[in-house]
């Protein structure tokens, strides 16, 4: 639904300003290649703090903490 609503936009672009619609073209590739060491330090920080979460909740899970709600299946 995103790329539509992309190809519809830069169509419309194009009917309005051709050069900057050709200029789009061309420099978003690069726009990407640079942020996709950004997207790549957001993923391993994401990451660690997942880590983080499991190692500091491993007592409760050891010591059998259940959700408030939860139904004791073992009977």
């Amino acid at each position: 639904m995103g790329s539509l609503f992309g190809l519809v936009g830069w169509c419309i672009l194009f009917v309005l300003c051709w050069p900057l619609a050709l200029l789009t073209l061309v420099v978003w590739p690069i726009v990407w290649v640079l942020l996709l060491p950004l997207r790549l330090i957001g993923i391993a920080v994401d990451a660690v703090f997942a880590f983080l979460r499991t190692v500091l909740f491993l007592p409760a899970r050891l010591l059998g903490y259940r959700e408030p709600g939860e139904k004791d299946t073992s009977a």
